[in-house]
């Protein structure tokens, strides 16, 4: 079976490679790249566990093949933080202990960035309903949307006071 060569971009870096023509990209992120923080909770884009940003655009690399990313910029939960500097979004998840078995945690801090880029200053009920995609057995949701509301507010004072 040929190869798909794919070249595209990966938190931030060119990244070029060869596949199978049926690997997803959440295949391809975690056995290719390493960069395991994206997590197959389903494999049929019911869960969010392996939730992406494709172009800014929220998908569930377990839905998308590998050789759709060539020419997209793609961004995982290892790409959001800043180097060692987390991003406001995860530090928050961690302050306001919204997480437990951290399955499910960088989907839903993948999905909150996506929300928090297009609306900084979401109401509840569209938090809720932006994080409907995602599944967690743990915590509940209120300590999430919680941190997503605390998040939110922070990254809205940091871009008035820099």
């Amino acid at each position: 079976m040929a190869k798909h060569h794919v070249t595209t971009t990966v938190n931030r870096e060119p990244v070029e490679l060869l596949c199978d023509p049926s690997a997803t990209l959440l295949d391809v992120l975690r056995d290719e790249l390493g960069l395991i923080g994206s997590k197959e909770g389903c494999g049929s884009g019911d869960c969010g566990a392996c939730s992406v940003l494709m172009d800014g655009r929220l998908v569930c690399a377990c839905l998308v093949l590998a050789a759709e990313a060539t020419g997209h910029e793609i961004t995982t939960i290892e790409g959001i933080a800043d180097g060692n500097k987390l991003h406001t979004l995860q530090q928050q998840f961690l302050e306001d202990a919204a997480l437990q078995c951290g399955i499910c945690t960088p989907g839903f801090i993948v999905a909150a960035k996506a929300l928090l880029d297009r609306n900084p200053d979401p109401t509840e009920t569209e938090v809720r309903f932006w994080l409907a995609g995602n599944l967690c057995r743990c915590t509940g949701y209120d300590k999430i949307v919680r941190a997503v509301m605390n998040a939110a507010a922070k990254m809205r004072e940091e871009a008035v006071h820099g």
